[in-house]
């Protein structure tokens, strides 16, 4: 069974995926308390000891969402030190994954349906691309490290406060109206399918370092919104504010799906199974002044 590190143990994808692949692998998860991934001669001791088959790199530093406390002036910086951290240290583990993000574009450079070549064409001039973008291109000076760069991603643990599909789905069971304050076209991937993917580059080894891990397909959030409103009994009131699309963030999948034949499942399904599991967890949920 292979031995699995998975940082950033406090996450939306570190939960999931620890969650999904126990059982499967080996998996140690680590939080910030567990592994200070900012100090170079403990991550260094702690990966000569282990000897991972995979690190899983998850954790980021992103003082993005509304109410965050951490300080914006130290993104690019603490990316770095814990990614490089961890890279230096490649002789001791066999491949690395790491999440980038389409921030590696440039935001104000973003076409639809973005692929891979387009990396470099701009420079991130915000903290968060430019973190990203420096670590790809070091991957792309290595053998073992590989970046699957994620666009929308959803799941049963991510924020429900700050993103969008859980934060409609979160007021659809609670009875509250959806709000769409900014419409948008985004490729987002299903948590489930985004698991069966990490499955395959722990597994097989890529013929290349960088892959747009996504489902090939935007869809508009005021359809999002409808589709989610169509799961409840007597259907949720979407409230747009602007109808007017704001940003097209999108990948292209061509290069995955040139080595990994895979069926992405479909946004009413994964949108069903996402309402289902918030609908069982409501208790949980306290809407307050939290909207999308």
């Amino acid at each position: 069974m292979k031995k699995v590190l998975i940082t950033g143990g406090n996450g939306f994808l570190a939960k999931s995926f620890y969650k999904k692949l126990s059982g499967i692998y080996d998996i140690t998860i680590c939080s910030k308390s567990e592994l200070d991934l900012c100090d170079a001669s403990i991550v260094a001791e702690f990966l000569k000891r282990y000897q991972f088959d995979i690190v899983m790199h998850t954790a980021t530093y992103d003082a993005a969402p509304k109410g965050s406390t951490k300080d914006k002036k130290k993104v690019l910086e603490n990316n770095l030190r814990m990614f490089f951290n961890l890279a230096r240290c490649q002789a001791d583990f066999g491949k690395m994954l790491f999440f980038g993000s389409g921030a590696e574009f440039s935001r104000e450079h973003w076409l639809p349906n973005m692929p891979e070549s387009y990396f470099d064409t701009f420079v991130p001039s915000d903290p968060y691309g430019y973190s990203k973008y420096l670590m790809t291109q070091h991957a792309q000076q290595t053998s073992n490290i590989f970046n699957l760069r994620l666009f929308g991603v959803f799941g049963e643990y991510d924020d429900w406060r700050y993103r969008f599909i859980s934060n409609a789905c979160a007021h659809a069971v609670m009875n509250q109206e959806i709000n769409v304050h900014n419409n948008a076209m985004v490729d987002y991937l299903y948590i489930d399918d985004l698991v069966s993917i990490v499955c395959w580059f722990i597994d097989k080894f890529p013929k290349h370092q960088v892959y747009n891990v996504c489902s090939g397909t935007a869809e508009e959030h005021i359809a999002i919104a409808k589709m989610i409103s169509d799961l409840t009994n007597q259907k949720s009131n979407v409230v747009v504010n602007n109808r007017d699309i704001v940003k097209h963030y999108s990948g292209s999948n061509e290069l995955l799906l040139k080595e990994l034949e895979f069926q992405f499942t479909p946004m009413k399904q994964a949108l069903a199974s996402l309402y289902s599991w918030y609908d069982n967890n409501k208790n949980s949920i306290d809407i307050g002044q939290f909207h999308f």
